[in-house]
């Protein structure tokens, strides 16, 4: 009589801790720093210091709790968009070299997650 209840119970703590874990895939930070350092990504953009682009942090910062923030960052960087620099003059974004959806997922993700 106690098995079906234990087995009940065990079912219910498996879905609570299923229902609170995150619904995205950790970011694997070695497989997009990768492709942001083969992207030349570096020249423009650091970490933590603005350059020619901003930092990844200020990227972060912009895009922080909004649903879209991933599909707007894999946007920037697969359309070339023009963007404002610094000093008020523009140019294209450059395109990643990747049409792997979960890869520039993940270097999305990696992005934000700074």
């Amino acid at each position: 009589m106690k098995l079906p209840s234990l087995t009940l119970l065990g079912a219910s703590f498996v879905i609570a801790f299923a229902s609170i874990a995150p619904a995205q895939a950790a970011v694997d930070a070695d497989a997009a720093q990768a492709l942001f350092k083969k992207n030349d990504c570096t020249k423009c953009h650091s970490v933590d210091k603005t350059k020619k682009g901003p930092s990844l942090k200020k990227i972060a910062a912009k895009y922080k709790g909004k649903a879209d923030g991933q599909a707007n960052a894999i946007k920037n960087m697969t359309t070339g968009p023009k963007v404002k620099l610094d000093d008020g003059s523009e140019e294209d974004h450059k395109v990643i070299d990747t049409k792997d959806p979960a890869a520039l997922k993940n270097l999305a993700d990696w992005i934000l997650a700074q």
